[in-house]
């Protein structure tokens, strides 16, 4: 059964993703007829690849500590799309001077976003000054030139960021987009949809293998294993067909214990 298998390494954590003709799960099976995708699935498959991108980016160049950031707005505050685009790239061309100023980089993962009632507000994922203090309260002087109110929270490890990666790529409310799209237009729905970073971002890319022989049935009898010193996070593991591409895939993530050791991870293949 021959298959593609992509690494991604970073950080304490590296991804998996198999990739093989055949049925999941289904021995020596030839690859069924394609068929055409519903929207549902397709849906489905968007959404995952936007939350496992993002998780990636997130565990990739931020860390505990870094900021988890909601700017806000007078109560009553109403704004298109493009307006609040605005505001936020005046905002960052600000902060990013503050940085400069201590010679260190802007990092950041950002969503736009109009609440249940109207109101609009930024979500956004900010890297902390490093080795230095008074991160938030420079943001929180910077933002008064623009909005009113900020709130923040320093990021913490539980869960491994993954509901930072889901709430940032979550799709639009369908009242809200409704909404939106009655009266901003299809250009507010796409502004309010869409996540957008800084260009600095480190991003991981995949060491790609193909192989040829049993080590994929070995994981869809067994179940994948973990490097020594890591563990599998059982959550990440998912397994399907392809809409797109009629192809199977099996993906999962280890996490090294130990994050300041080495370590090669993998099933090996």
């Amino acid at each position: 059964m021959a298959y593609r298998k992509d690494v991604y390494r970073y950080g304490k954590y590296t991804e998996y993703e198999f990739k093989f003709k055949g049925k999941y799960g289904a021995k020596g099976e030839k690859r069924a007829p394609k068929q055409k995708a519903t929207p549902e699935q397709i849906r489905k498959q968007n959404q995952w690849k936007k939350e496992k991108l993002v998780l990636r980016l997130i565990r990739a160049n931020f860390t505990y500590g870094d900021l988890w950031v909601t700017l806000k707005f007078p109560k009553g505050t109403r704004m298109r799309g493009s307006e609040l685009k605005e505001i936020r790239r005046e905002f960052l061309k600000a902060l990013r001077k503050e940085y400069k100023k201590r010679k260190q980089p802007l990092k950041y993962i950002c969503r736009l976003e109009i609440g249940e009632l109207g109101g609009p507000h930024i979500h956004m994922i900010l890297n902390r000054f490093r080795d230095a203090s008074g991160t938030a309260e420079v943001v929180q002087q910077i933002w008064q030139a623009f909005g009113k109110y900020l709130h923040y929270t320093p990021l913490y490890e539980e869960g491994e960021y993954k509901d930072l990666a889901h709430y940032i790529t979550k799709p639009l409310n369908e009242d809200i987009a409704g909404q939106l799209t009655l009266f901003g237009g299809e250009e507010d729905r796409k502004i309010f949809s869409a996540y957008s970073t800084s260009h600095n971002l480190v991003k991981p890319e995949a060491e790609t293998k193909i192989y040829g022989h049993w080590t994929m049935r070995r994981i869809l009898s067994d179940g994948p294993v973990p490097s020594e010193g890591c563990y599998i996070d059982m959550d990440s593991v998912r397994c399907g067909v392809n809409p797109y591409t009629g192809m199977s895939y099996y993906y999962y993530t280890e996490i090294r214990m130990d994050a300041g050791a080495g370590g090669k991870g993998g099933d090996g293949g």
